[in-house]
């Protein structure tokens, strides 16, 4: 049973958000430097594509604050408005807990809530296709790099007519190194 609950994200949280982004995705062969994802999330908050209520965070039960956030932002399947999935992040401490799938779930029935039918992501095949998301080119959604392959998955909503062509992430993805 996870260890947090979910909400969305408040004003305020964007400190302890970009902490756990950061222990979440530091690379171990250059430790001291600020993974991408951390400013990724800044841009996107600050661009067009971004939707509040689909950028949830989870909180530890044992009240030590901030231990995972997901977002959905804006994306496009030419021209056709859908999802963009990510980052997903749990601080290291958390993981293997339930935490990233716990926020997996919630953002799924945010967005349905909120109105949207396809997600799309780029992720391990192994975790996500847990939650129903298959790869993109089944359904004839291409991604954005061809070698992505599996990877580029999505997950559409039951009696959704899905938007044919290639996908595209919000511009503040562009550069994602």
């Amino acid at each position: 049973m996870p260890e947090a609950t979910v909400r969305p994200e408040r004003p305020g949280d964007e400190q302890q958000i970009a902490e756990v982004l950061a222990a979440a995705f530091r690379r171990s062969e250059n430790p001291h430097s600020e993974p991408p994802e951390v400013r990724l999330v800044e841009k996107l908050r600050t661009s067009s594509a971004w939707i509040a209520p689909l950028s949830l965070v989870a909180v530890d039960a044992g009240a030590t604050g901030i231990v995972g956030h997901v977002v959905c932002t804006r994306g496009t399947i030419d021209g056709f408005a859908v999802l963009a999935l990510g980052p997903l992040g749990v601080a290291p401490s958390h993981q293997g807990r339930g935490i990233g799938s716990s926020l997996m779930q919630a953002v799924i029935v945010a967005a349905g809530l909120h109105g949207e039918a396809v997600i799309c992501l780029l992720g391990d095949p192994g975790f996500y296709s847990r939650f129903g998301f298959v790869p993109a080119t089944s359904l004839g959604i291409e991604p954005p790099e061809p070698a992505w392959g599996d990877y580029f998955q999505a997950l559409v909503a039951p009696g959704t007519e899905v938007p044919q062509g290639r996908f595209s992430y919000p511009e503040p993805f562009s550069g994602l190194g």
